[in-house]
């Protein structure tokens, strides 16, 4: 089993503070605050962590059932787009929206976004979102 590690560290009140963050194996550090994540101020914060976790497993999952069926896949492009709002007073993370693209050849349209649907429902990202975040996505050959 692979586990996979990462710190953050917050100094300070909530709106006036800030934070760091570091992945363990350090391909990855940033900066976030109240501001960069509830406010649309420039940088990063956690729910670009979490989009960016998304589309990464997303696009592997996508490739490996592809790979499988017959299909090794050119190229695969995720965007997600993670939201956080307000519900019932507090935030929450509601949705993961991806929006994929993808060059294989040897395949059509309708069997890319049924291999799409599939990588959506069973990345482990996907999977650990599941019934707590809503998923949607787009699917499109190019």
């Amino acid at each position: 089993m692979a586990t996979s590690n990462a710190v953050a560290i917050w100094e300070g009140k909530l709106k006036e503070g800030k934070g760091t963050f570091k992945a363990q194996s350090g391909v990855f550090s940033g900066a976030f605050s109240f501001g960069t994540r509830f406010e649309g101020k420039k940088g990063s914060n956690p729910e670009e962590l979490m989009a960016a976790a998304h589309a990464g497993c997303f696009s592997m999952a996508l490739s490996a059932a592809l790979e499988k069926a017959g299909h090794p896949v050119t190229r695969i492009e995720t965007r997600a787009a993670v939201t956080i709002e307000t519900v019932d007073g507090a935030p929450k993370v509601t949705r993961s929206a991806l929006d994929v693209r993808g060059k294989v050849e040897g395949i059509d349209q309708a069997a890319f976004e049924k291999a799409a649907e599939g990588a959506k429902k069973n990345c482990p990202v996907s999977k650990a979102l599941q019934g707590n975040v809503e998923i949607t996505m787009v699917a499109k050959l190019v």
